[in-house]
Order: C-alpha cells, then structure tokens, then sequence
C-alpha cells in the first residue's frame, strides 16, 4: 500500500530539536517533507507575510540515507504550510503535523500559538492536521516519552480520519513519571495576568518587557490543564470556526433593526 504522505512543520525553527524528534517518528509511519521557519516564530498566531518578500530554500540538516525533503522558509508557521500546500508538495498531504512544540499549548496559550497556527492553517485547507506540544520550554528538553504517544495518536488519525473542521491540540506533561494515557478534553477557561517591565536602554530610550502569570479561571475534571496535572496526554479538539454559536439567539433579540 501507498505510505502516507506527512508534512512536517513547526513555529521553533527547522534546526529545533522537538522538530527533529518528530521527523524521526514521522519517518516510521509516512513519507515526510518539512517546511518549517529558518528561525523562532514562538508566539506568532496565525500571521501571514503580506508586506515583504518571502523565501524558501531545499536545506540538508539530516545526511542520513532515507532522509526527507526538508525546506527553510523566511515566513511563519502558516507561511509554511500555504507555501509547502501550493509550492513545493507533488500532491496533497494525506496529514500535516506540527511541533513538538518547545513549551505548553493548553487552554488560552492556543490563540498565540504559532505550533496549532500551522496545523490550523492545514485543517482550513481540508488536510487533517495535529499540533504536539511538550510541557518543557528548555532547548533541551527529553522528547523521548513522547514518542509511542504521538504514533498512536498519528497512527489513530490516519486510520480513522479527523472530524471535519477540526485540529487536534496534543499537549504532552513534562513528568519523570511513566504517562497514564491521552485523554479527550476541552479547553481550560485560562488566561495571562500580564504585566510590562519599563526598563532603559544604554542609550537612554525606553523599552518595555512583556512578563507574566499564567492565572487558571477553571475548577473542571474534564480539561485539558486538568489532565496534564494528573499525568495524561491531553488532546483537544480545536475548530477554526470561531462563530459563538450559542450567542446568536441572545443577539438576534437586540433591536438592531428598528
């Protein structure tokens, strides 16, 4: 049978080392092409480059036999999936994955993501499509435990499909204790108490230094900062339908007409 074909993806970097780790898992399940930043886009969303030039590049990082196609590219994380989806694929992905993410993609961390930005850009393109997330920001991180967990959840999709008009969020904890197993959350009700550090440069002009809280607003069993405190590989099904559907009958109540 025909081996599916996977594009790979990431807002850390192409020489980031959780993308590395999941090329090498990807490569057991699928044929892999990459594209991904030539640098960092933490924190990007869903920007696109529209105002300046953007540029890809075919790049060597892996010498081994069997390595894949791998492309730099100037822009960001969703930069990188239009471009490899209408640029440099042969034919459509049958999944696109993205990460492993450096650092947590739970609850609100989500809208700010460019890790589930790439994979959303895909699912808005039909492409079934997944974020992985790792709870260690360190450079250094052991992506090692979340190797089975990724190819079940990879391999589950592949075989089951994805529901249409979703992305699956993957957050995995960082803990020094085996996993428990994945569990199917919703969204934590969360939020940053952020503050601005006004500090002074050498030549005396003002900057500021975005810091903050991470402040959790929820009590539930059943989300997915809840599951990663216990242990569990959350998994979120995320829609890029952004419609409040349940706000509509109150607003249709509003005298906006008379």
């Amino acid at each position: 049978m025909k081996r599916p074909l996977i594009l790979v993806t990431n807002d850390d970097g192409i020489t980031a080392p959780g993308l590395r780790h999941l090329i090498r898992y990807m490569k057991e399940i699928g044929d892999v092409v990459v594209v991904a930043p030539d640098s960092p886009q933490s924190g990007m969303g869903h920007a696109i480059t529209i105002d300046s030039t953007l540029y890809s590049k075919q790049v060597i990082i892996d010498k081994a036999d069997g390595a894949p196609l791998e492309y730099s590219c100037s822009g960001t994380p969703a930069d990188c999936v239009k471009l490899g989806l209408q640029e440099i694929l042969d034919r459509r992905p049958d999944l696109c994955v993205s990460g492993i993410n450096h650092g947590a993609n739970h609850s609100i961390n989500v809208i700010y993501s460019g890790t589930m930005s790439a994979a959303i850009e895909a699912g808005i393109e039909g492409i079934p499509a997944i974020g992985f997330s790792l709870c260690d920001y360190s450079w250094k991180a052991d992506f090692n435990p979340c190797e089975p967990w990724i190819k079940r959840i990879v391999r589950q999709a592949l075989e089951n499909g994805i529901p249409e008009g979703t992305v699956l969020n993957v957050n995995i904890p960082k803990t020094e204790k085996p996993l428990k197993g994945i569990r199917v959350c919703r969204q934590a009700r969360a939020n940053w108490r952020e503050q601005f550090d006004k500090r002074t440069s050498p030549t005396g002009k003002q900057y500021y230094w975005l810091s903050g809280e991470f402040e959790l607003l929820d009590t539930g069993t059943d989300t997915d900062v809840h599951a990663l405190e216990q242990g569990y590989v959350s998994v979120v099904p995320t829609q890029f339908d952004m419609t409040a559907h349940h706000a509509m009958s109150q607003l249709n109540r509003w005298k906006l007409n008379d």
